[in-house]
């Protein structure tokens, strides 16, 4: 049993149905050899102890040992303390509103909830437009101090390492069952109707496509599909295809229709409802209201019972010869301070490393050639920030797994190069439940469909985290097949967002984002990498060295910045 950190002896505790005191664990990990002083420890608790207590750990090891451990406390406090930053607490919340959306459900999605007050103007840098950030080590602002994660106060409601759970849903890692043939993708389609039909049949009377083409001219239709086709007539309206398990049917909106607009939002694949009259000759529905499957307007999202925050960063790029490293290193370091104390969770949401082969000449732009060795480059970096942390990653398209989503997590010999802190890797996308918040990591390939397909005032790399509200909006992360998006058919859709999360995270456009949609935090955490020559040459300005932070307990953000 490797316990080289304070973690896996939390881990293994719990295995053997232990609890523990926080400086009983300090005092093992500080132990000659922590797993023979485990080992004694537990022998000496007594039969009914569920809590390892100091004094059981120090009735195992000798008084030299005791020294040299508590010597090793003291000077980890004595950092702490020399760290001299004010411990900030939760932001205020801060909202705007968008405009409302033409729909009979308009949008009240909220841009920036909640961010820090703005440090020095020598911040500005890469940061994304009218983005108020912190710097590293700003924390004159007179805020409350956070409770420490470290050491909780019972009080308070805190708890230990050993308390703490990661709950996970929607990984396909080991359940990939696809082989490419043509049933796959009827299943997979299939699978998809069935799930988000079931979220718009309580709003309309709907009718299947052969029972619609079966009705007389002039009755009242409703129908459920996914969008086989759009296209624009002579007179400039708009033929909207729906396809169910039955066959299609074509629906007319008009351009003088309050609707309208909502066409340039309709993605191909995705799956709406319309409602109407048939024509005359009851060959085409014109359309009168249409819908998506949405995030209901009244969603109350849950929060942790404590103060507690995750951080959510994505793109760290190692590998890169514009990977920053001197910026993960203040992150990291930061993550040491006291001011970092509520911070228990890390959340990456994918490509951990630059990849090979990735796009044209970029083996010209890699620190690091050989794959292996980025990720166990990556790795050491990670050994930088705190042991106790609770990091869940998933890959994205720059990470050695398969390109088509959904992205199963890697392979057993990377997560053995990637061992650092016992990081829990699932697949892409997947939803992450920590204290009672569900937070869906989806690394975000699909926004580069999105951004193309709508108009630039609906979305854009600018502002990613509104192409992020469509993906709500059609619950589904990429409902797009075809273009960039790679699908891998499966016997049901995993990128199908069958329950709303409470925040939706998401990277690989390397711009920092950030709104409400409906009461989901959307983030888009921007990227660990300075520009290269590749993404100068198709004008990609990353916002670079960013951490947003999340209370849990009240889903406000604070983004930070270290470049």
């Amino acid at each position: 049993m490797p316990l080289e950190t304070p973690a896996r002896i939390v881990r293994e505790l719990a295995r053997r149905g232990y609890n523990a005191e926080r400086e009983a664990v300090t005092l093992l990990a500080g132990a000659p050899d922590p797993a023979a002083a485990l080992d004694a420890a537990v022998e000496a608790a007594p039969d009914d102890a569920l809590r390892l207590t100091v004094a059981h750990v120090r009735t195992t090891l000798d008084a030299d040992d005791v020294a040299d451990a508590a010597d090793d406390v003291a000077d980890a406090a004595d950092d702490v303390t020399a760290a001299g930053s004010t411990p900030a607490g939760p932001p205020s919340s801060e909202t705007t509103s968008d405009s409302s959306s033409p729909d009979s459900t308009p949008d009240t999605s909220t841009e920036h909830p909640s961010v820090s007050t703005p440090a020095s103007p020598t911040q500005s840098g890469t940061q994304a437009p009218d983005v108020p950030v912190e710097t590293k080590g700003s924390a004159t602002d007179g805020t409350e101090e956070s409770p420490s994660s470290t050491d909780p106060d019972p009080d308070a409601g805190g708890v230990d390492a050993l308390d703490r759970t990661v709950d996970v849903a929607g990984d396909v890692t080991g359940r990939s069952t696809g082989t490419g043939e043509y049933g796959d993708f009827v299943s997979v389609f299939r699978d998809r109707y069935e799930k988000l039909s079931g979220k718009l049949r309580g709003r309309v009377n709907h009718r299947p496509a052969s029972a619609i083409a079966d009705m007389p001219g002039g009755s009242d239709a409703a129908m459920i599909g996914l969008v086989n086709d759009v296209r624009s007539s002579a007179n400039g309206h708009w033929i909207v295809e729906l396809e169910d398990t039955t066959g299609t049917f074509p629906c007319l909106i008009t351009k003088d229709r309050d609707i309208a607009p909502l066409v340039d939002e309709l993605l191909l694949d995705e799956c709406v409802a319309v409602e109407g009259t048939l024509s005359d000759d009851a060959g085409i529905v014109f359309v009168d209201a249409l819908h998506f499957p949405d995030v209901p307007r009244t969603y109350k999202p849950s929060t942790a019972d404590r103060h507690v925050q995750a951080a959510l960063i994505s793109d760290v790029h190692v590998g890169s010869q514009e990977f920053m490293a001197d910026a993960w290193g203040r992150f990291a370091d930061w993550l040491h301070t006291e001011e970092a104390a509520a911070v228990e969770y890390l959340l990456i949401a994918g490509d951990m490393v630059e990849g090979v082969g990735v796009y044209p000449d970029q083996d010209e732009e890699l620190d690091i050639v050989d794959i292996y060795d980025q990720y166990d480059r990556f790795s050491e970096h990670l050994k930088d920030v705190p042991g106790d942390l609770e990091i869940v990653m998933i890959p994205g398209n720059h990470d050695a797994v398969r390109l088509a989503e959904p992205q199963p997590g890697f392979d057993e010999e990377l997560r053995e190069i990637m061992s650092a802190h016992d990081p829990r890797i699932v697949g892409n996308p997947a939803t992450v439940t920590v204290e009672g918040v569900s937070i869906l990591m989806y690394h975000g390939v699909s926004l580069d469909e999105v951004i193309a397909e709508l108009p630039e005032e609906k979305a854009s790399y600018d502002h990613p985290h509104r192409a992020m509200y469509h993906l709500l909006k059609k619950r589904h992360v990429a409902p797009k097949y075809g273009g960039h998006m790679r699908l891998a058919p499966e016997e049901r859709d995993y990128l199908v967002i069958e329950d709303v999360p409470d925040i939706f995270h998401t990277g690989h456009v390397h711009k920092l984002g950030y709104g409400k949609y409906h009461n989901v935090l959307a983030v888009n955490s921007g990227c660990w990498q300075a520009q290269t020559a590749f993404q100068k040459s198709v004008n990609i300005d990353p916002d670079a060295g960013f951490a947003p932070i999340v209370d849990l307990d009240t889903l406000d953000l604070t983004v930070r910045k270290f470049a």
